[in-house]
């Protein structure tokens, strides 16, 4: 399976507003809703949410894309992604907001920095560590 790398990106912007929403509001719920986005892309990021949103209302504007990426890489980030919401969740939601406010920062760096500039950390990790696993 292949993805169109702009459906990532467009995911990704929507992640970062999301969580500048969570960051400023403390707002426990809104984190988790972005854990579920995380647990349902880990399995399949064609099944998310801003996934049906980026081809319906996105895509038919921009045509098909110019290339595609593994799909494997970017499940190993959304798991990475759903990781660190997971415990931010887990803070906020138990009156722990210090934990939330810690790790959710790291899911909106990573998202940032895929949204603005196409770096997917997560996939690079991902990449970096089947490299390592070859060697």
């Amino acid at each position: 399976m292949e993805l169109d790398p702009r459906g990532q990106r467009f995911a990704a912007a929507v992640t970062s507003a999301v969580l500048v929403v969570v960051l400023a509001t403390g707002w426990g719920w809104l984190a988790l809703a972005q854990t579920i986005v995380f647990a349902v892309t880990a399995l399949d990021p064609r099944r998310g949410p801003y996934a049906y949103a980026y081809r319906s209302l996105i895509l038919p504007r921009l045509g098909p894309p110019a290339e595609r990426e593994p799909a494997a890489p970017v499940r190993f980030a959304q798991t990475v992604g759903f990781s660190f919401l997971a415990v931010s969740t887990l803070g906020y939601l138990t009156g722990l907001t210090t934990l939330g406010v810690v790790f959710a920062p790291f899911g909106l760096l990573a998202a940032f920095l895929n949204a603005a500039f196409g770096l997917c950390l997560g996939c690079e990790a991902y990449l970096l560590l089947k490299r390592m696993r070859t060697a």
